[in-house]
C-alpha cells in the first residue's frame, strides 16, 4: 500500500514537473518574441540598410559573359599498328625513348593539362596580346562593342600600365598574377560518360569571351602537334643511328618499323589541324549575362541583415 502511495507521488511530481518545463519555455517563448517586438524598428532599419546596399552592390556589378565549345577528342591515326608495337616491342621501344602508347583519350587528358599549365597560359596571354583585357578590363561598351579599362589601372590612349602597387610587384602585372586571374575564368573538364570536352571563358565582353575560347582550342591542338612532332623527329634521328650500328635482321625490321610509325605521327600532325580536339559545337558570341544574379544578391543581403539584426537585438538584450 505504502508503495502505491509513493510511487503516485513520484508519477504526480514528474507530470507537474513536465508542467512547469512547458510553462517555463512558453514564457521563454514569449520574452523571446516581446524582445524582438521591442526591437523592431531597429530590425527594420538594419534590414532595409542591408537590403538598399545589396541592391546598390548588385546593380554595380558588371555582367559577366561565357562562351564555351564542345570538343571531342579526336582519333589518332595508324593507333591500331602502334598499340600492335607497343605489344611486341613496347620495352625496346621504350628503351629507345620511343612514345607508342597513349590513345586519343589519354592525349586529350593531357592536352587539358597542358592547357592550364603556367607556360601555356603565359604564351597564350603574350602571343595574343590581351593582357590589358586580362588584368584592367572594368565593363563592356555594347554600342561600340569595346572594352572598357579601369583608369586606375591602365590608360588605353597611351597603352600604359599605371597601377600603384608595392614591391615586388610593378605597374604592369606579371605573368604570375595574369595566371591566377587566368585560371579563374577558363575551365576545361571531361563529361566522364561521353568523352566529350567542353572549354569556356568568362569575360565582361561577349566577343573576348567567344574569341578567347576559340584561340585556346587553336593553340591547345599546334602546341601538342608541335610536341608529338618535336618527339616523333628525335625518336626517327636516334632510330636512325640504330640502324646504322647493326647489322643483325631481326633488329633491323624491328627498328624500321618503329621509323615508320614515327614518320606515319609526323604525316598526321602535319595534315591536321584539329589534331587533339575535334569541334563539335564552335563557341559563340552569347546574347545573354551568366552572371551576377543580381536578385539572387539582393534577397541573400536582405536575408542576411535580418538576420544579424536579430541576433544583435537579442544580444543587447541579455547584456543589459
Amino acid at each position: 500500500m505504502n508503495n502505491n502511495q509513493a510511487n503516485i507521488k513520484e508519477n504526480n511530481e514528474y507530470v507537474q514537473s513536465h508542467n512547469n518545463n512547458i510553462a517555463d519555455d512558453e514564457i521563454d517563448l514569449r520574452e523571446l518574441f516581446a524582445v524582438i517586438w521591442q526591437g523592431k524598428w531597429l530590425i527594420i532599419a538594419i534590414t532595409a540598410l542591408f537590403a538598399v546596399a545589396s541592391v546598390v552592390y548588385a546593380i554595380n556589378q558588371p555582367n559577366i559573359y561565357k562562351s564555351e565549345a564542345l570538343l571531342a577528342p579526336a582519333e589518332q591515326e595508324g593507333s591500331g599498328g602502334l598499340a600492335g608495337l607497343a605489344g611486341q616491342f613496347g620495352g625496346l621501344a621504350s628503351l629507345a625513348g620511343v612514345n607508342l602508347g597513349g590513345g586519343s583519350s589519354n592525349k586529350a587528358q593531357l592536352a587539358i593539362e597542358v592547357l592550364k599549365s603556367r607556360q601555356f597560359t603565359s604564351d597564350f596571354i603574350q602571343k595574343h596580346n590581351i593582357l590589358p583585357d586580362l588584368m584592367a578590363a572594368k565593363t563592356w561598351d555594347m554600342q561600340t562593342n569595346t572594352v572598357v579599362y579601369d583608369s586606375e589601372m591602365y590608360d588605353a590612349q597611351n597603352n600604359k600600365w599605371i597601377r600603384e602597387v608595392k614591391a615586388p610587384f610593378k605597374p604592369e602585372p606579371s605573368m604570375q598574377e595574369a595566371f591566377k586571374v587566368f585560371s579563374k575564368i577558363i575551365s576545361a573538364s571531361t563529361d566522364k560518360e561521353s568523352g566529350m570536352v567542353t572549354v569556356s571563358v568568362e569575360h565582361v565582353s561577349p566577343s573576348v569571351a567567344q574569341q578567347w575560347v576559340s584561340w585556346l582550342i587553336e593553340d591547345i591542338n599546334k602546341s601538342m602537334k608541335e610536341r608529338d612532332v618535336l618527339e616523333a623527329v628525335k625518336s626517327t634521328d636516334f632510330l636512325t643511328q640504330q640502324l646504322e650500328q647493326t647489322k643483325i635482321a631481326d633488329i633491323r625490321a624491328v627498328l624500321y618499323k618503329l621509323v615508320e610509325e614515327q614518320t606515319k605521327t609526323i604525316m598526321f600532325a602535319k595534315v591536321r589541324d584539329e589534331y587533339v580536339f575535334k569541334t563539335i559545337d564552335a563557341a559563340l558570341v552569347p546574347e545573354e549575362k551568366f552572371k551576377p544574379k543580381r536578385a539572387l544578391i539582393a534577397i541573400l543581403g536582405t536575408m542576411l541583415g535580418g538576420m544579424l539584426s536579430v541576433m544583435l537585438v537579442l544580444v543587447r538584450n541579455y547584456m543589459k
